[in-house]
This record gives C-alpha cells, sequence and structure tokens, in this order.
C-alpha cells in the first residue's frame, strides 16, 4: 500500500509561516531600542549567543540520527529521546537567542514564541502522516516523549550512530542562516548604540 505523504505541503506552509512571522517582526527589530544596560545588558547578549550557537549543534546533532531515515524509520534515539522535534526545539532556541542578543526580554518572548506557535502546528500536522506511516509504534512514542519542550530524563542512544553525510552537508545552509543571526543582531545593537535607529523602548 503505498502511502500519500503531506511533507512537501507541510514544508511550504512552514516556510511560508516562517516568513510572515520574521516580516511581521522586521520593524519591531528595527525600531526596538532596549532598555536595559550595564551588566543586565552584557549577561542577556551573552546568553543569546550561547542559545545560537546551542541552535546550531543541536540542529547538526539532530541531522547526525536522522538524516537519511525520515519517513523510513522510527528514530527515538539521541535528540529524538528527549522530544519528537528537536530540530524544530533548536530553531525555537536560535530565535530566542536572537531576541537575548538584543537585550530585550520582550523580543525573546516575542521572537521566541511566534516561532514555536509556528513549529508546533507544523509538527501536529506532520505527525499526522507519522502515525500514518508508523501506526500504534508513533502513538506509543508520543505518549512516552513530549513534542518540542524537552524531558530529559528520556534520554537514550546507541553507542554507534551511523550518518549520511550528504544530508548533513546541505544542512550546513542553515547552520549558517542561525550564525548570521549573531552579526546581524551587532550590526542591530550598534545602529542603536549609534543612534542611527530610533524607536521605542522596549524591556
Amino acid at each position: 500500500m503505498t502511502i500519500s505523504l503531506a511533507q512537501p505541503f507541510n514544508q511550504k506552509i512552514r516556510i511560508a509561516g516562517l516568513r510572515v512571522a520574521v516580516a511581521a517582526l522586521l520593524p519591531v527589530l528595527l525600531l526596538a531600542t532596549p532598555a536595559l544596560g550595564g551588566l543586565p545588558a552584557a549577561l542577556l547578549h551573552g546568553a543569546g549567543i550561547l542559545c545560537i550557537v546551542a541552535a546550531v549543534l543541536g540542529r547538526f546533532w539532530a541531522i547526525l540520527y536522522i538524516g537519511g531515515h525520515k519517513n523510513q524509520r522510527l528514530m527515538q534515539d539521541g535528540p529524538y529521546s528527549l522530544c519528537r522535534h528537536p530540530l524544530y526545539l533548536s530553531s525555537t532556541l536560535g530565535a530566542a537567542g536572537f531576541g537575548l542578543m538584543q537585550q530585550s526580554l520582550t523580543l525573546t518572548l516575542l521572537a521566541g514564541g511566534v516561532i514555536f506557535a509556528i513549529l508546533t502546528a507544523t509538527a501536529a500536522r506532520e505527525e499526522r502522516d507519522l502515525r500514518r506511516i508508523f501506526g500504534s509504534a508513533y502513538d506509543a512514542y508520543a505518549q512516552r516523549v513530549p513534542r518540542i519542550l524537552p524531558d530529559l530524563s528520556g534520554f537514550a542512544t546507541p553507542r554507534h550512530v551511523t550518518f549520511d553525510s550528504g544530508t548533513l552537508r546541505r544542512n550546513m545552509r542553515d547552520a549558517l542562516v542561525f550564525l548570521s543571526l549573531i552579526p546581524l543582531a551587532e550590526g542591530l545593537n550598534w545602529l542603536h548604540a549609534a543612534r542611527l535607529l530610533h524607536g521605542i523602548v522596549l524591556p
């Protein structure tokens, strides 16, 4: 029996939703001026960089496990033993990290919350396909492992993992996109510090 997958359609919806979210957030990012300064601002800035780096490493970790096996094997090891969609967790972490680099808790919650909502909706649609493919095995997996927010107590991994080097190389582009958030945030901070951008003050 052939199972028709909605993956391409889901991906189009996800990409379209992310583009709308970025377009909606862009004016806020350009106009928002952080209210914090000194040590609190520096701590948020440093935490943001760490979140973005963690997002890149998290994506690579997930790709090492799922690359070449998607829709062919129900992956439940490594990052997939912590949550069912570790790639989406990493993307949310990267978005929140960008908000932290802007030294604004409001932007952190806004950017992270919007991306999280979009990816949660996408994950729910994808899981309908996964349930059709893997049946009761996926139901049992979903009962044990949370969707996006991780449960560290359930971590499990085999001693050896094989990965698809081609898939890993292709995901280098995604990694560069996330890493580009660091100089982008630095540039926005410089423009605000130089008073070349003026806007609303956000805590």
